[in-house]
């Protein structure tokens, strides 16, 4: 089987019990796909959840998918004994998948119609070969195949006496006339003798295949059966379920509002998770800086305590040497003050002199 169509829903399956509630088979949107079995020449629907098969259904020229809202599609399968419902996320998909049903539901029916002529054709020879081997103990002309051939002696026979022979060459004529005939019809029986035995070993071939389908078609007849039965039940209740049906359809349009609105939350909260490990990238990177920023401030702040000693020691260096110059000043200004006098005192003796 290859896969020749698929599309994503949810699945639900009625409620064996009520026969009225929907209960959901997968958790999520699935993949529901057309698959083609060539040998069989059959059309199925299937669908997995896991490993799990939440579909498998085989599609049949009496089945109908029915649109119940714009969104929300079904069929029954008698096969199977329930009933399918897909939730779509648009209209357009449960339109595609509907077209699909309807084309592989024709392709079906087309498939059904070949496979009944084909057996009407191979059972045919076989009727006529039985019909031949019950008629042909009995007398010669039934066994000599069509009515104008059975008819050819009485239109030999009529027509020599308008002849007109003789009494001797009547009888000789009449007995030519009738080994002729009799040449004729048994060159016919080989040759349907011929057909019949092909037709035979056809139908031979072709009798187990028959046997499976019979099984098969009665099967199905009996599910049939079954499902009327219980559809003619149900129908006593058609109000009640059209009632029911109508309330299903409003909640299946709050599920699929209420299933839109977490899709956005989903999104919504799918950017913020985006946006957050955008952040967490950055506050990576600022830690990443940080840290640089830390051992740097370190390096820093041995670098300010060595300069911090330094200028300690050069402001003590300064205050050092700001006491020698005040201790260098006040000895110059002894000694300016000593030659201060020294001048007065040799001015005096010069004007002494």
């Amino acid at each position: 089987e290859q896969p020749i169509f698929s599309t994503r829903a949810h699945v639900f399956q009625i409620d064996p019990n009520t026969k009225k509630n929907w209960v959901p088979t997968s958790k999520h949107a699935v993949t529901v796909s057309y698959f083609y079995d060539s040998t069989r020449n059959v059309y199925r629907i299937i669908s997995l959840d896991g490993s799990k098969a939440i579909i498998n259904s085989t599609i049949t020229p009496n089945m109908t998918f029915t649109k119940t809202s714009q969104k929300f599609g079904q069929w029954a399968d008698s096969r199977a004994n329930t009933v399918y419902g897909l939730g779509f996320s648009s209209e357009h998909h449960l339109s595609k998948f509907a077209e699909k049903f309807q084309e592989f539901k024709e392709a079906a029916r087309i498939a059904k119609e070949k496979s009944h002529e084909k057996m009407e054709l191979t059972s045919t020879p076989s009727q006529e070969s039985a019909g031949g081997d019950i008629q042909s103990p009995l007398t010669p002309e039934s066994i000599n195949g069509t009515d104008d051939e059975r008819a050819m002696p009485e239109v030999t026979q009529n027509s020599e006496p308008r002849a007109e022979p003789t009494q001797n060459a009547l009888p000789f004529t009449h007995s030519s006339t009738i080994s002729k005939h009799w040449e004729a019809e048994l060159a016919t029986l080989k040759g349907n003798n011929a057909k019949l035995t092909a037709a035979l070993l056809e139908s031979t071939a072709n009798v187990k295949q028959w046997k499976q389908q019979l099984a098969a078609y009665q099967e199905e007849a009996e599910r049939l059966h079954k499902r009327v039965t219980e559809l003619e039940c149900v129908s006593s209740q058609a109000n009640a379920v059209h009632t029911h049906k109508t309330e299903l359809n409003q909640t299946i349009q709050e599920l699929e509002s209420t299933l839109k609105k977490k899709e956005e939350e989903i999104e919504g909260l799918k950017q913020e998770i985006e946006n957050a490990r955008e952040l967490q990238a950055q506050r990576d990177s600022l830690t990443q800086k940080l840290q640089e920023v830390e051992i740097r401030n370190k390096d820093l702040e041995g670098q300010l305590s060595d300069l911090e000693q330094r200028l300690e020691k050069s402001q003590n260096e300064q205050e050092a040497f700001r006491n020698n110059l005040k201790t260098l000043l006040e000895i110059l200004d002894g000694k300016i003050f000593e030659l201060t006098e020294l001048r007065d005192n040799l001015a005096k003796l010069i004007e002494c002199s």
